[in-house]
């Protein structure tokens, strides 16, 4: 359990159109190639200490006569943002990602002052 020592908690939360491949026959479309995608996300107001981040499937463009095998993550966050990170392995193809995202995590709070 992460516990927050503060008395003002922000929660931030977007949207990312992760990758649209199938267009240009991309390396997630075709099969070949790295399988991972990777976007870092930037919070409009910084957060006091890094945020706790969820990550969820919004849009999920997949051929059908494969397996879909999927992998979403936040990695890297900080008080400033995290990496998106969408990954598939063996013969799996995408066409295209979209993930709704969500930071919950202690802000500053002008009115508090450390003193030590």
């Amino acid at each position: 359990m992460k516990v927050f020592d503060s008395s003002r908690i922000g929660v931030a939360q977007g949207d990312l159109d992760l990758f649209s491949e199938f267009e240009q026959g991309g390396e997630m479309w075709t099969g070949q190639g790295p399988r991972e995608r990777r976007r870092r996300v930037e919070f409009e107001q910084a957060f006091s200490e890094p945020p706790s981040v969820q990550v969820a499937l919004t849009l999920w463009d997949m051929d059908n006569t494969h397996n879909q095998r999927v992998n979403i993550s936040a990695q890297a966050v900080s008080e400033t943002g995290f990496d998106a990170v969408f990954r598939t392995w063996l013969d799996t193809k995408v066409a295209r990602v979209r993930v709704s995202w969500m930071a919950i995590g202690p802000v500053s709070d002008d009115d508090r002052w450390d003193v030590t």
